[in-house]
């Protein structure tokens, strides 16, 4: 659920570098300056969440399992399960793939989905615990 006034803060330029929709939203924000003292803001590295037990079953408690049906995207499982297409990337980070293609490549096959608060750290509100990661996805 979106609160009314987080998607005010969204609105204002520069309240955050990142919408509270994206993966780097709570991403700490670094400063690199240059010699000629140019400074450039950039986003630290993100946490993702830990992946599934080596026997895939997802019993974890953090996630809940889906099996891909035939024309299904990483989007469309995103849409059903979180509500927002934009968030395909929460499942991408709950499974071992590089290429989030891969999660529904395979009709059959079978994938985590993050249940509500699952991968939250506490007090912060933001995705991620565990190794490191970014890229340029979401």
């Amino acid at each position: 659920m979106i609160e009314p006034y987080d998607s005010a803060l969204d609105a204002i330029p520069g309240a955050h570098p990142y919408p509270r929709g994206s993966r780097y939203h709570d991403a700490e924000i670094g400063a690199y300056c240059f010699p000629d003292g140019t400074e450039v803001r950039y986003a630290k590295r993100r946490l993702l969440p830990p992946l599934p037990d080596e026997d895939g079953s997802g019993d974890d408690g953090d996630t809940a399992t889906h099996i891909v049906g035939a024309g299904e995207r990483p989007d469309h499982l995103a849409q059903h399960y979180f509500g927002d297409p934009g968030q395909w990337w929460r499942i991408a980070d709950a499974n071992p793939v590089l290429d989030p293609r891969e999660l529904t490549a395979e009709p059959g096959q079978e994938i985590a989905i993050p249940l509500p608060g699952a991968f939250t750290a506490p007090g912060s509100g933001a995705p991620g615990r565990g190794a490191a990661g970014g890229g340029g996805r979401g």
